[in-house]
């Protein structure tokens, strides 16, 4: 049900130069300003349709828990589901705007609460539900408590909780390095981005894994691919096997320079996975979850921090 078809895009060659909470706001006020509408355009994004949409029949609440209803369960890969939520009905929305998260709380362990921030890889405007693609980790309380509910259950969700605020056109070229299930986060930008025929800007995306079996929403990035000029995708796993055609080992100097923009202030270089890939490629964030300064390999190559954002 959930599968598209589309075909397989591997490395290309570039037609150009190229939270917890309240606490996943406190990054956002530099990109914010980065991201400030410049643009003329009359095409609505999906931001401003969930802007205008009326707010009886917007869903998520930033204030408070809500309980959604859990439709259908996928699995997508060995430890990856896809879990489509119901809205209260056919016409409600999430009223999302592009970059935001929500919030889910699930029990721990030991039955204490926990909670943690997801993307919805719906499309902000997709009426009557949302899904949510999460892989499962033996230490993850929320994950785990999520991967035990069947279909009837609830989930809880409160938000959302902007990141920044993404406009059409103000950057000529976008790079995005992605690792596992931070792909999230990027594809809704992708959407808002690619699905606004008056958006020319040019994104490419270094999407690594640690095996191709592990490439999630595979599917839906290739569709993005064949269907957009202005899009081109380079998998990059660590262990291929016989027949890969892809990128191999870790995203690294020459893989960014080779596909993504020059530093510049006409580009911006978005960054999200694991802890290990962010502290060697931007540096980490800071412990409230500002963005901190930049380190790794985007420093050595000259990239400064107005040029990057760290999901």
């Amino acid at each position: 049900m959930f599968s598209t078809a589309a075909r397989t895009l591997h490395v290309r060659h570039l037609r150009g130069p190229v939270a917890n909470r309240a606490a996943a706001l406190a990054g956002a006020a530099g990109a914010a300003a980065l991201f400030h509408n410049t643009s003329t355009s009359s095409f609505r994004s999906t931001a401003a349709m969930a802007e205008a949409t009326d707010s009886s029949k917007t869903a998520f609440s930033p204030k408070e828990f809500r309980d959604f209803p859990l439709r259908e369960i996928e699995d997508m890969t060995h430890n990856v589901r896809r879990f489509r939520i119901g809205l209260p009905s056919e016409e409600h929305v999430m009223g999302m705007k592009t970059a935001s998260c929500i919030v889910v709380k699930g029990k721990g362990k030991d039955g204490s609460v926990a909670v943690r921030p997801y993307t919805p890889t719906t499309t902000n405007d997709t009426k009557g539900h949302f899904d949510l693609v999460i892989k499962v980790y033996p230490e993850g309380n929320v994950s785990s408590h999520l991967f035990s509910l069947k279909v009837g259950d609830t989930v809880a969700v409160k938000g959302p909780f902007p990141k920044f605020d993404y406009s059409p056109n103000v950057k000529k070229e976008i790079g995005m390095i992605a690792g596992g299930t931070g792909i999230t986060p990027m594809l809704q930008v992708l959407q808002e981005l690619l699905l606004n025929p008056e958006d020319k800007t040019k994104v490419t995306l270094l999407f690594a894994n640690v095996t191709a079996a592990d490439i999630m929403l595979k599917a839906e990035i290739d569709k993005l691919a064949a269907e957009h000029d202005n899009f081109d995708v380079v998998y990059v796993v660590d262990k291929a096997e016989e027949g890969w055609t892809g990128a191999t080992g870790h995203v690294n100097a020459s893989l960014i320079e080779t596909h993504l923009p020059k530093p510049s202030g006409d580009s911006v270089i978005f960054v999200c996975g694991p802890p290990g890939m962010m502290n060697a490629i931007s540096g980490p964030k800071n412990e409230d979850k500002s963005q901190g300064e930049i380190g790794g390999v985007l420093k050595a190559l000259g990239y400064t921090s107005d040029m990057v954002y760290k999901f």
